[in-house]
């Protein structure tokens, strides 16, 4: 309407003046040739000058026009901005010292709520009429919900703004967070209010206290625990364009602990995407909100959260057009918290943030006093920290912090340690009432200050590791100190010119490992030459030339177009049989081959959820992060090996799972026992995980029980798995596809955690990387075939295990797809130094698969 009625201003502003400046001229100079042309010639002169000049009307007539011009823009301005409104909505609550809080206020259809609410609603006509910042502009409130103490009210307020204004109402409002009550006003109505707060509010926000139909309240009732979901959920997806919301309640003097059991709405991609937010109140305002969430969270994922009071409010704000099935969820009241912190003595003991790992709860403090034997000093190491919040300004640490030594701490960090000099400390936790996280999980020790690590080697930081960890080119002090002033083994290590060390198998990879290049100076091919991937050097000339001058197809694999080549055994081959000359097309999300045939298949190798053998030096993985993994289990035995699912009726394993052994025939498909979704394996009956039997096994024929050359089965299953977030098929790998020496990849297993120990519960992942074939043939002499594969680190920590047998090797490429790059075959010993896990090579026996599954 604004811009309308300024465009009509400056039409009708434009026809005026033209006729005003064309239509007089005009007139003008009509009557001077007139009186030229008909009085005597000698009074020309005389006559000439009873007129003004021309310069003087043109200049009376712009001025003319610039003054109406201003007149009309400050009219345009008058009626446009002006007069022009602005809807503000304020949410918050006023605490109400002489009512008691009844049970009929719970309720917002009760006759009471609607009395009480009333009378609130006259108080707030009454308090914004006596300040002029606000009261002229006052339209309407509603209560939306009254708690415990004595009566807290929880309000919105909307207001009627003129545009030059709207500046000085947010600053009212904003200068406290709180309207500053007149001493006479705090008796009002027979009420007396002690505090009124009050907080710009999202319009979205604000429309939930409007619309009742996605509103919904529960109270918690003791030992019990109340469940609630997005409409539709599981079988439907949440409403379009909804505004829902959740009032929690429990006991006056309890808090409530929410947790988020399933969680899945629209990826948090941009400016008003499906939202949902949890608040340590009844009323939706920014800084008692306690998370943010939207997008899609593994079920084991922790989304548990605590209030400081007896209420909670969870709203859903959805915007986007996509279908998601939304959240389900829980909560419980517990009795409110005491005291937090205390006296901590001995030698060594551990403590934590409240309720850990679950959030803390918000607005809370906590000391802990931690004192060893005398003669010691006192080492605070952090074995988890999280205290982050979505606003925080960066190293401020102005919200929720961690105070030592007069230092506070607070982010995300790596594993830390914290001394005195003493053999006392003290640890404070400040929360503030908004943005939670999971905390802190610490231990404290006692230490000589002379010798704090005793038998090991001691990080600036502080932190104690195996001197064995020393200048083994890895970064196992969080400040890289034990990296630092090394002598290196040349035998097993490059000495980097910054004097780092890194494994010798990491010279001429390809990937800058020191840090500082060195570790590739001395590969290179001459100048105007190019190094093959297998080591030859070419002509610069000859790259892109569209013919295969490496032998390997590496100088036409990254060229910027893609074209056919001759095929080799290294090239792609599309359906209809031309080779193209670009390195690992399939599944990339580009149509290389004409006939579409690279992007055909293509629903594998992604899952659900992106957050970060027995896996020895692994760690827990999330569940669904991993969903192509499957369990083996034999008949009264429980796990016995992994497999990798490749569609909805066949799996990929390992050949020797399979052997008879100890009058056991493993190779009877009856046997056998497939579990899929499996997270956890004390947990195999829980929603998510598929059982199936197996119809056959079928082994490669080649396979050699001594040598474990071609350790590779496939498994058909006796019915199809459905597709779920948690189960899902990985990638197969063309058989020219590449996983180059240093490339990362992960395998994953719930086998043994440590050479001789027992297997894992909960599935392990670890991160390994592709050991060059060389030197994975010159680690193991007369044992490593072109079906296999060495990965893993030289100097040992990461490594699949016995129960990893059969499990995939799950390689991220560019595009975040993942492709089974190898099954877990066999290894001497665990992670241990020099000796890498063996993997069978999926690219290699790709053929093999799709003749026997058809996939």
């Amino acid at each position: 309407m604004k811009s309308n009625r300024a465009q009509k201003g400056r039409g009708g502003k434009k026809d005026l003046g033209a006729g005003l400046k064309y239509s007089q001229q005009s007139q003008n100079i009509n009557g001077i040739e007139e009186g030229v042309e008909f009085l005597p010639a000698n009074n020309s002169r005389k006559v000439e000058k009873r007129g003004p000049k021309r310069w003087i009307v043109l200049l009376a007539l712009v001025t003319f026009f610039i003054l109406l011009s201003l007149m009309v823009g400050i009219l345009v301005w008058h009626f446009n901005y002006q007069n022009a409104r602005v809807q503000k909505i304020f949410n918050g609550y006023l605490r109400i010292t002489n009512v008691n809080f009844i049970d009929a206020y719970e309720n917002p259809n009760s006759t009471e709520f609607a009395n009480l609410a009333s009378k609130v609603k006259e108080v707030l006509k009454i308090l914004y009429s006596g300040i002029p910042a606000l009261g002229p502009f006052y339209k309407d409130s509603g209560v939306t919900a009254f708690s415990e103490g004595s009566v807290i009210a929880y309000y919105w307020s909307e207001f009627s703004v003129p545009q030059y204004k709207v500046q000085e109402v947010d600053r009212v409002i904003s200068k406290e967070n709180a309207i500053m009550l007149p001493l006479r006003s705090r008796a009002v109505q027979s009420f007396t209010v002690d505090s009124i707060v009050a907080f710009p509010t999202d319009a979205r926000t604000a429309q939930t206290t409007r619309d009742n139909s996605c509103s919904f309240s529960l109270h918690a009732h003791a030992g019990e625990v109340t469940r609630f979901t997005t409409p539709g959920f599981p079988d439907s997806p949440y409403p379009l364009r909804a505004r829902c919301q959740w009032v929690l309640r429990g006991d006056a003097d309890l808090v409530l602990s929410l947790t988020f059991q399933s969680f899945d709405i629209a990826p948090c991609d941009a400016a008003g995407s499906d939202t949902v937010m949890v608040y340590d109140s009844l009323s939706p305002v920014e800084p008692r909100a306690v998370v943010q969430l939207c997008g899609s969270y593994s079920p084991s994922y922790n989304l548990t959260f605590l209030s400081s009071q007896n209420v909670m409010l969870v709203t859903l704000i959805t915007n986007t057009v996509r279908r998601h099935p939304g959240f389900k969820a829980e909560f419980f009241q517990l009795p409110k918290m005491t005291q937090c912190g205390g006296y901590l003595s001995g030698e060594q003991g551990t403590f934590n943030t409240p309720y850990y790992p679950g959030h803390y709860p918000p607005n809370i403090d906590c000391t802990w006093n931690i004192e060893v034997p005398r003669k010691q000093n006192v080492k605070i190491r952090f074995k988890f920290f999280y205290l982050v919040e979505p606003h925080a300004t960066l190293g401020t640490c102005m919200k929720d912090f961690v105070e030592i030594n007069g230092e506070k701490y607070c982010g995300e960090k790596p594993q830390f340690v914290v001394t005195s000099n003493t053999n006392k400390i003290t640890v404070k936790f400040h929360s503030d009432e908004s943005y939670t996280d999971t905390g802190f999980f610490a231990e404290y020790l006692s230490y000589d200050s002379s010798d704090p690590c005793p038998g090991m080697f001691t990080c600036k930081t502080g932190r104690c590791i195996s001197n064995n960890l020393r200048c083994d080119g890895w970064a196992d002090c969080t400040d890289f100190s034990d990296e630092l002033q090394c002598v290196c083994n040349s035998t097993h290590h490059f000495t980097c010119t910054n004097k780092l060390c890194k494994p010798l198998y990491w010279v001429c990879d390809g990937l800058n490992d020191c840090g500082d290049n060195s570790d590739e100076l001395q590969c290179n091919c001459p100048a105007q030459t190019f190094k093959c991937g297998n080591g030859k050097c070419i002509p610069e000339s000859q790259k892109c030339d569209k013919q295969d001058n490496c032998g390997d197809g590496s100088d036409e694999a990254e060229c910027e177009s893609v074209w056919t080549v001759s095929c080799t055994k290294y090239t792609y081959k599309c359906r209809s049989g031309v080779c193209l000359s670009k390195g690992n097309p399939e599944c990339d999300g580009k149509k290389d081959c004409s006939d579409g045939s690279d992007e055909n298949n293509c629903d594998c190798g992604l899952r659900s959820f992106s957050k970060q053998s027995r896996i020895v030096g692994g760690q827990n993985s999330d569940e669904g992060e991993w969903p192509w993994q499957v369990s083996l289990h034999a008949e009264g035995q429980g796990h016995v090996c992994g497999a990798s699912l490749i569609s909805s009726t066949w799996l990929v394993s390992a050949a020797h799972c399979f052997l008879d052994e100890l009058g056991i025939k493993y190779s009877d498909p009856s046997l056998w026992k497939a579990y899929l979704g499996l997270h956890d394996q004390s947990k195999r009956s829980t929603s998510g995980v598929q059982v199936r039997g197996f119809k056959q096994i079928i082994p490669h024929a080649a396979f050699n029980d001594f040598t474990f050359d071609y350790d590779i089965a496939v498994l058909e299953l006796d019915k199809p798995v459905e597709y779920t977030s948690v189960v899902r098929p990985i990638c197969l790998p063309d058989s020219s596809h590449t996983f180059p020496a240093g490339k990362t990849i992960w395998v994953t297993g719930w086998g043994h955690t440590k050479e001789g120990g027992s297997g894992a519960l909960v599935l392990q992942k670890g991160e390994i990387r592709v050991i060059n074939q060389t030197t994975c043939e010159s680690l193991l002499p007369n044992q490593v075939t072109p079906r296999m594969m060495c990965v893993g680190f030289l100097n040992g920590g990461v490594d699949s295990c016995q129960g990893d047998s059969g499990g995939p090797l799950s390689s991220v490429e560019n595009d975040g797809r993942i492709f089974l790059a190898g099954v877990v075959s066999w290894g001497e010993g665990c992670a241990r130094r020099n000796k890498p896990g063996v993997y069978t090579r999926v690219p290699v026996l790709r053929d093999w698969i799709k003749e026997k599954t058809g996939v």
